[in-house]
């Protein structure tokens, strides 16, 4: 057995919302980070294509732990298609498949926009990383096998047409995690059969993280490890919209022993079955992540995911 990495001295623990520049990969701005600062144990919650920019929640440390209840959150976007065309990515970035005429005009774009929210599932692109037999999509594509052909369902909760100046059109949407936005706008192209393609994308938000709170990753490597540090949200705030319980030393240590502890209003420990919350020391420190969880007739916060 190998044995596990040590753990830098220069580590942090938290969540740090990047604005990711159009061009590298999402793994090329992690790369700089752990390089430049020795964040050895960093993850990202949802990629972002190299074309796109905006949002990226980078996890540090203990808060990689979180990557499941942070990548499946809601995502925005805002961005701009070009129709007449059809590449094999999708995107404006891939080889020219075909250059067709638009017939099309703006009321009928703008309608066709809005028409994303009665999607339910999507073709997933050849160029992505889906997997097929262990392989990702995109390996198989650069090699010239042939790709199978999979659909994904989706959640469109908005869907809105912005500037039109035909052949270009820009749109925002609002929609479920690992939603391909190329796919969307591939899928209009199709529908008024002129073929589309994105040209730009921003995703403005990713859960509850937000423009407003992104740093962009140039700045970041300019500065040191403690203008660095003062960046990154603590895991205690991580997870702004789930409710949050600060236990005594005694229910700490139950629950780092694994014990699922009663959900109870008179405890401080109030809740609804299904409901999600984040578990504190008393230090306030975050401990757990729990869920509201009906056993023999009672609720318990079972746990999802020790944080110590």
């Amino acid at each position: 057995m190998g044995r596990k990495p040590k753990r830098s001295k220069e580590q942090v623990d938290g969540i740090l919302v990047l604005y990711k520049p159009s061009g590298p990969t999402s793994t090329d701005c992690l790369n700089a980070i752990k390089r430049t600062f020795r964040q050895f144990k960093i993850g990202h919650a949802g990629t972002l294509d190299p074309l796109a920019e905006g949002v990226l929640p980078v996890l540090l440390g203990k808060a990689t732990k979180m990557a499941s209840h942070i990548t499946g959150e809601n995502k925005t976007y805002s961005g701009t298609f070009r129709l007449g065309m059809t590449t094999d990515t999708y995107d404006i970035q891939g080889k020219v498949l075909s250059e067709t005429a638009v017939s099309a005009d703006e009321e009928t774009v703008r309608r066709e926009i809005s028409y994303w929210k009665e999607l339910t599932e999507q073709e997933v692109p050849a160029y992505s990383a889906a997997k097929h037999k262990g392989k990702a999509l995109y390996e198989l594509a650069r090699a010239g096998e042939e790709v199978p052909v999979k659909t994904k369902p989706i959640t469109i909760i908005e869907s809105e047409p912005l500037e039109v100046c035909l052949p270009d059109a820009d749109f925002r949407v609002r929609c479920s995690a690992g939603t391909y936005i190329r796919s969307l706008v591939h899928s209009l192209g199709t529908r008024l059969e002129c073929g589309a393609v994105l040209t730009r994308l921003l995703r403005e938000t990713s859960g509850p993280f937000g423009l407003e709170q992104s740093h962009h990753l140039e700045e970041l490597l300019d500065g040191d490890l403690e203008s660095f540090a003062a960046k990154v949200i603590p895991m205690n705030k991580a997870l702004p919209h789930w409710p949050s319980h600060t236990l005594s030393e005694a229910l700490t240590g139950l629950v780092k022993n694994g014990t699922r502890l009663p959900v109870s209003a008179e405890g401080g420990l109030a809740g609804l079955q299904g409901d999600h919350a984040l578990f504190l020391t008393p230090e306030g420190d975050a401990l757990a992540l729990v869920e509201a969880v009906e056993s023999d007739g009672k609720l318990f916060w079972s746990i999802l995911r020790g944080l110590w």
